[in-house]
């Protein structure tokens, strides 16, 4: 099953209001998900983005990959970034590994 991180949008016509959801990627757009990860408001001014970062990157570190939208949210958000330093060095800056070593 792939699974995807993307948008379902909900609100009225010409009012979006988005949910960031974990849904598998033959599901409709709106239709069935598996977990919602957060929420994205465009009409606010700044938009408003609101994301669970806990459980996204459990879904990004099992494999579920996001879509072009929800990338640059994810990023926005700052959830992206946390997921890739803890892909690549184990979730330490080189300033706390020296700390803790003595050197």
């Amino acid at each position: 099953m792939a699974v995807r991180i993307r948008l379902a949008r909900h609100g009225k016509k010409k009012a979006p209001f988005y949910r960031l959801v974990v849904a598998d990627s033959r599901s409709p757009r709106d239709g069935r998900f598996i977990e919602l990860l957060g929420t994205y408001n465009p009409m606010t001014d700044p938009a408003d983005i609101k994301v669970v970062e806990e459980r996204a990157i459990h879904w990004l570190s099992n494999g579920a990959l996001p879509s072009d939208t929800a990338r640059a949210l994810l990023r926005k958000a700052g959830v992206l970034d946390k997921f890739l330093n803890a892909k690549r060095g184990g979730g330490k800056s080189s300033g706390e590994s020296e700390a803790e070593t003595g050197e």
